[in-house]
């Protein structure tokens, strides 16, 4: 026999215990039980703030993005003509070849970039300053 504050096994008429919402019952309310509610934070877990130590998002940790990373090193790598080059550009990065030489632009500008692949930038520094000296 089980204790009266004990729940026992359902019944076995099926007839639920009174105020127990049952399987497809409109007047049922809440969320089904099966259903976890969500944890609230734990201190092990910083939130994003500004100091580069504990933010979450890579440019505030002086990291680059995947994005960026992948311009570079498509821009590291020889091509064998223009073609070949903006085909990549749209199947491996998803962007326009416009896109992609403004993101270029940008990331060579950017003194993670430079930590990231020195020769690379540095190279590409110095094609951009002889092109705007030409002009």
């Amino acid at each position: 026999m089980t204790h009266p504050a004990e729940p026992g096994p359902p019944p076995p008429g099926g007839d639920p215990t009174p105020g127990d919402p049952t399987p497809g019952d409109p007047t049922a309310e809440g969320t089904p039980a099966a259903e976890p509610e969500p944890e609230p934070a734990s201190d092990a877990e910083p939130a994003a703030s500004a100091d580069p130590a504990t933010a979450t998002d890579p440019a505030e940790q002086g990291e680059l993005s995947a994005r960026d990373v992948a311009v570079l090193a498509l821009e590291r790598r020889g091509w064998a003509g223009p073609g070949a080059k903006e085909r990549a550009i749209r199947e491996r990065l998803g962007m326009s070849p416009t896109r992609y030489y403004q993101v270029l632009n940008a990331l060579l500008d950017d003194p993670r970039a430079l930590r990231h692949d020195p020769v690379t930038v540095n190279r590409l520094r110095r094609l951009r300053a002889a092109r705007r000296s030409r002009r």
